[in-house]
């Protein structure tokens, strides 16, 4: 039964990493310095993590950051690599807050929690690596108010659209995912 088990997380986490990728390619628009509007690319891995919880989202959601580097490399100090990559994309799984572990099946506020701590800790990846690593682009403003106004300017409509979408499909998607 554990083999099984494995084998359907490892099957679910492709997928919907997959799903991702090629959602991650419908833009609504796209910032100058990196970033971008899409069409719900967060909401498959956010899935993943609220069906099996938070350390296989976040094995997923860090995967999810490697394939986008692999697919649009950005790339100048190991540690921005970290931050921008697996890291921020990792915290995705923070979205697992909403888990549906024991059939206790969530309700839309801790589902809504769940996303909003999930692509709250992307943006604060994002944030640290902006501050650090592209502070040039600051000018003479403060680097991490900057950061923070740059990368909320394509998180906070992401999150928006996450919310949006995940509370329209949350009622059937608890039937069909609950174990």
């Amino acid at each position: 039964m554990k083999k099984r088990f494995n084998v359907r997380i490892l099957t679910e986490g492709g997928m919907m990493i997959a799903l991702a990728v090629l959602l991650s390619y419908i833009k609504l628009y796209q910032l100058p310095n990196g970033g971008s509007v899409t069409a719900g690319s967060m909401i498959p891995l956010m899935i993943f993590a609220v069906r099996w919880g938070l350390g296989p989202g976040f094995l997923v959601g860090a995967s999810y950051g490697i394939i986008d580097f692999i697919l649009k490399p950005y790339f100048f100090h190991p540690m921005q690599f970290i931050f921008d990559y697996p890291l921020a994309f990792g915290l995705l799984g923070l979205a697992g807050l909403g888990y549906i572990g024991d059939n206790n099946v969530s309700g839309y506020a801790k589902l809504s929690l769940g996303i909003s701590f999930g692509i709250g800790g992307r943006m604060l990846s994002h944030v640290v690596s902006g501050a650090i690593f592209f502070k040039e682009f600051a000018g003479g403003q403060n680097p991490w108010i900057y950061s923070l106004g740059y990368n909320a300017s394509y998180l906070v409509p992401e999150l928006i659209i996450s919310l949006l979408v995940m509370v329209l499909i949350w009622k059937p998607l608890k039937k069909s995912i609950a174990r």
